[in-house]
């Protein structure tokens, strides 16, 4: 790694470190104003709630972020202030009143809980995976999801507020019926269906046997869904940069994502919609409208880092409605891992998009070289250790020929100094500074030394060095895969926590070794780099030195010690064997007879390119300039 690949790296790494300051800084300030305004918002709905309910969250809270309350034990007598209906609601007051009760369907990968309540999937829990305490993995549970239907029917309804009457169809299918007259003769269903080793739910809104109730002028009806994810990883903030929402517009083969943010985020989309996941670092929740919904109103809150959850996830979504319908609408939920061989079953849906693996080339790398490889890998080794280990090495051996490249351009480049140095007290003046470069240039074409020789391969080589950056931190193959002291590979690893209450600003609470170790393989190999290369340029060199050797180290050091242990396992190991390459180098190279031979060639004629003899020309012509100006000078 030369001095220009370190400058880059240097570059990126202020701004990242900038970035994060800015971030964190705003972050606590709208947490504070959430919390306080939250505060502000409980108060009064504390003080406005019927003699007897104080304290319990409403619906329009749990949208706002906060959590619904357990609502297993039986409903309160009497429906909720608002919430009766009139005029001819009769049937649907009935409905209003009664005990929440829960019904599981599930196959090899999951286990979903139905409630009657609002007749949704009130909790997910996946089998193959655990969160990072080793408690059960839900993707949400009963006290954090709610999923309501608004229409007319005849009088507005919210179907989250009734409660449905199950009808258990088999082992695999479950519906859930409301019903809209005393003789049950008209009802809206729920059916939900689940498949073996699948982790697609299909969801039928039956409104087949509800047409006629159905008001005439019904406009297009509001499907909301709202989730809490609870915090599945070791590091909060980690896992909170990968959580979000995405999106995808029917036809396109790529989605849209809200980004990361430490707060609140909300985005109004006036435009067919074919899905919208709720996504965590390794897992989604995503729901699908067969025919598309017709907008979507998709909002998320941030938890505190104390909390113990990450995400508070909503979205309305309009389903288009015309009088015209018989049957419905069907829909589908996937609850499963952000595993790109699995996303990708799924075809055009593209949900493998999911995966972050970045884009254009960078995404190329990972999906069609890192991915295979890692996969292949994988399905011999367990160690996911090892795997790494293979894995970096058959990179640097991919890489192999433009690393040689680089290091015979800059010994080149080097044993070429005496020379320049040659050059700089022949041509002192500014005024011979083009002959100076032209007698420059024409010393590197005799001596067969390309001045850009050692930027291109490492230039090269950086597309990978991202892609292995993207590829970790999102590989779910690592998650709970451990490695000598790491016990997750996927998330930081932690020799030393720091007592309680106690956290160095952007370093965080712990000490991770695999960082440390990549930041002092790191400062080896730029100090090694730096004697290589403190012969070309002694007048840039000293004021690079700090920059290579001891700012770039911390800087890695700092923004790596949250990051998952496989990724700084990788780049410590690519560390060693740089070093192991440039001594073999040393070894390879004879300095002597390469400078020698490049002696040898300077005596030998070259043919003129058309690009040296413009230059010529242009210097010839600077030259005749500045004599007139001289003799006019005289003159005078």
């Amino acid at each position: 790694m030369n001095k220009n690949t370190l400058i880059g790296l240097l570059i990126i790494g202020v701004l990242l470190f900038g970035f994060s300051w800015y971030n964190n800084k705003q972050y606590t300030e709208r947490l504070a104003a959430q919390q306080e305004q939250q505060r502000i918002n409980d108060s009064i709905a504390r003080a406005d709630a019927p003699a007897g309910q104080q304290g319990l969250a409403t619906d329009e809270s749990f949208n706002q972020g906060s959590l619904m309350p357990d609502t297993a034990a039986v409903n309160p007598q009497a429906p909720a202030v608002g919430t009766v209906l009139g005029g001819g609601g009769g049937i649907y007051n009935a409905q209003l009143v009664g005990k929440e009760e829960f019904y599981t369907l599930e196959n090899d990968l999951f286990e979903l809980t139905f409630s009657n309540k609002g007749g949704r999937i009130a909790a997910a829990r996946l089998k193959e995976y655990k969160r990072y305490n080793g408690e059960p993995l839900m993707l949400f549970t009963e006290a954090g999801s709610r999923f309501n239907l608004n229409l007319f029917a005849p009088m507005q309804i919210n179907t989250a507020d009734f409660y449905f009457t199950p009808q258990t169809v088999s082992d695999s299918v479950i519906a859930f019926r409301l019903y809209a007259d005393s003789a049950k003769a008209s009802y809206l269903e729920y059916r939900y269906a689940i498949r073996p080793d699948n982790y697609l739910v299909d969801m039928k809104i039956d409104l087949s046997h509800f047409k006629e109730k159905i008001a005439p002028n019904q406009p297009d009806m509001t499907l909301a869904w709202n989730i809490v994810s609870p915090q599945e990883e070791k590091g909060f903030q980690n896992e909170n940069n990968y959580t979000t929402i995405a999106y995808k517009y029917p036809g396109e083969s790529s989605i849209e994502e809200f980004g990361m943010s430490t707060g609140t985020k909300e985005e109004n989309i006036s435009t067919k919609v074919q899905w919208v996941a709720f996504k965590q670092q390794f897992f989604s929740s995503i729901i699908v409208a067969n025919d598309n919904f017709a907008t979507a109103a998709l909002k998320y809150n941030t938890f505190p880092p104390t909390d113990d959850n990450i995400k508070d996830f909503s979205a309305a979504m309009t389903l288009p409605y015309s009088a015209s319908m018989t049957e419905g609408y069907d829909l589908q939920f996937y609850f499963g891992p952000n595993k790109f061989s699995v996303l990708k079953q799924y075809g055009d849906l593209e949900f493998q998009k999911l995966v972050p693996l970045g884009w254009w080339i960078i995404g190329w790398i990972n999906r069609y070289v890192v991915i295979p490889v890692f996969d292949f890998l994988g399905s011999y080794i367990a160690n996911f250790g090892i795997v790494i280990l293979i894995l970096t090495v058959l990179i640097k051996l991919l890489i192999f020929p433009l690393t040689y490249k680089s290091y015979l351009s800059t010994a080149k480049m080097r044993l070429l100094k005496p020379e320049i140095d040659k050059l700089n007290e022949k041509y002192p003046r500014k005024e011979d500074a083009m002959k100076k470069q032209q007698a420059m240039m024409q010393l590197y074409k005799s001596a067969g030394v390309n001045p850009m020789g050692g930027c291109l391969p490492m230039l090269i080589q950086f597309p990978i060095l991202i892609a292995m950056f993207r590829f970790f931190p999102a590989a779910i193959e690592l998650r709970d895969k451990s490695f000598l002291w790491a016990d997750d590979l996927s998330s930081y690893d932690s020799i030393w926590t720091f007592p309680d209450g106690f956290s160095i600003p952007f370093y965080g609470d712990h000490v991770s070794l695999f960082a440390l170790l990549m930041a002092v393989s790191l400062f080896i190999t730029s100090k090694i780099n730096y004697a290589q290369s403190a012969g070309m340029s002694n007048q840039q060199m000293p004021g690079m030195k700090f920059m290579m050797l001891y700012l770039m180290p911390v800087l890695l050091l700092v923004w790596f010690n949250n990051y998952s242990a496989g990724l700084c396992y990788y780049y410590f190991l690519s560390n060693l064997i740089t070093i192991g390459q440039t001594y073999a180098f040393r070894y390879i190279v004879d300095e002597k007879k390469l400078h020698a031979q490049m002696m040898e060639n300077t005596k030998k004629p070259i043919k003129k390119s058309k690009w040296q003899m413009r230059l010529e020309e242009m210097q010839r012509q600077q030259e005749a300039l500045r004599k007139q100006q001289q003799q006019r000078g005289g003159k005078r």
